[in-house]
């Protein structure tokens, strides 16, 4: 029985002094963006951003979706957000949706495609997908993995950099949908529960990068106290009363504490830069989450429907407004 605790114990120490290693190794992948490792190309698309590309008539605004850390790559949407999307899509008439924007990777590579690890992040997602939930353990290294990358978002030493490099992967893809400079129309970017704090943290130099207002809106988002809130037109934040991250990701972000009082957040929130909006008793994700269509509200709206309707307001008061 000891000498069984003993192999536990050894077991457990290795996986822990591994996790360490690889948070230590995390911010590699901003650092060689810095240093121009990986070259200056945006992957998703082989054509450079052409400009002269025509958005839908009548388009107003625009919107980028950044997923969860689940995910492997920008066209790796679940079935259920992939549904979500497509029915957003077709309630804003006038806004225009990009969703294949991978925000844990400061070029848009995909995990699956990348030049050395490419069988491994293969190899997890097959298990993510798998029917036995024992094999499934092994897709969560693709949520650590990215959680790893939202740490170094909200770093103070690497998130500008990281940063930076996301605002670079968002203009490119609004570019690549005819995006004008020179007549900027408002930017809606949602960062769903952890890429809230990407959405937030790319916010400001996205703004730079395009010239136009930019407006965060946090689906059970997940962020820190980021210089970015304080740079933003504002950031609205959708909760459901029963998700948990409501009450834990302050826990986590000593920046969110109300004793903090200069802190960003608590500045922007003085500000009114921050909204809060209930939109009813949805958890995190799942089958009681914000997107599935198997629950419903008091008022008949299915949660993805009063999740839909709330973005939309979102969009509708604040494209108005800049006109």
């Amino acid at each position: 029985m000891a000498e069984t605790m003993g192999d536990l114990l050894f077991l457990l120490g290795i996986g822990i002094v591994a996790l360490l290693a690889w948070a230590a190794l995390s911010p590699f992948e901003a650092l060689g963006w810095w240093a121009g490792w990986f070259g200056s190309q945006v992957y998703g698309n082989d054509e450079p951003p052409d400009f002269s590309v025509k958005t839908p008539e009548g388009t107003h605004s625009y919107l980028v979706f950044l997923s969860g850390i689940a995910q492997v790559g920008g066209e790796s949407l679940s079935r259920r957000e992939r549904v979500f999307l497509e029915r957003l899509d077709e309630s804003l008439t006038h806004t225009l949706v990009i969703d294949d924007i991978f925000p844990y990777s400061v070029n848009n590579l995909p995990l699956t495609g990348q030049p050395v690890l490419a069988r491994l992040w293969s190899w997890a997602l097959r298990r993510k997908l798998s029917d036995n939930w024992l094999e499934r353990l092994g897709g969560y290294l693709i949520n650590l993995r990215n959680i790893w990358q939202v740490a170094i978002s909200i770093d103070h030493r690497y998130g500008p950099l990281y940063n930076q490099a996301m605002a670079r992967v968002i203009a490119h893809g609004l570019a690549q949908r005819g995006y004008d400079p020179d007549s900027p129309a408002p930017v809606f970017v949602v960062g769903y529960s952890g890429a809230g704090q990407i959405a937030v943290g790319a916010a400001p130099y996205l703004r730079e990068e395009i010239g136009g207002p930019v407006y965060v809106i946090l689906l059970a988002g997940i962020c820190g106290s980021d210089p970015g809130l304080l740079a933003v037109d504002r950031v609205y934040y959708l909760y459901g009363e029963n998700d948990t991250s409501l009450r834990l990701t302050p826990l986590v972000f000593p920046g969110r504490w109300p004793l903090m009082w200069y802190s960003d957040w608590n500045r922007a929130r003085r500000q009114g830069r921050i909204v809060f909006r209930k939109l009813g008793p949805m958890t995190h994700a799942g089958s009681t989450g914000y997107m599935t269509t198997s629950q419903s509200l008091p008022n008949g709206l299915t949660y993805q429907q009063a999740t839909i309707g709330a973005i939309g307001a979102i969009v509708a008061e604040n494209a108005k407004r800049e006109e």
